[in-house]
């Protein structure tokens, strides 16, 4: 069976210098050429409707969140105790 040959468009994204190196090697590991390796990620996006992957900043992660609310408490424990001053 015989493929039409596809149309190509090019995308153009820019990188740190690093982190293009590294994913290059990574890639290069998998067998991969990094255009390959965008290709799958956009294919499985758009198989999912979504980012293939979860996407989360990791200020939000458990240990921080506890922190901060160790902190709020702090704060609403010495604002109690000012105004109880007043």
């Amino acid at each position: 069976m015989q493929y039409a040959q596809e149309q190509q468009a090019t995308v153009s994204v820019e990188v740190n210098p690093t982190d293009k190196q590294l994913a290059s090697e990574l890639f290069d590991h998998l067998g991969l050429s990094p255009s390959t390796a965008i290709n799958i990620f956009i294919k499985k996006s758009i198989a999912e409707g979504s980012m293939p992957f979860e996407v989360k900043d990791p200020f939000y992660n458990t240990a921080n969140q506890a922190e901060l609310q160790r902190r709020f408490n702090k704060l609403n424990r010495n604002q109690t105790q000012d105004n109880k001053l007043d």
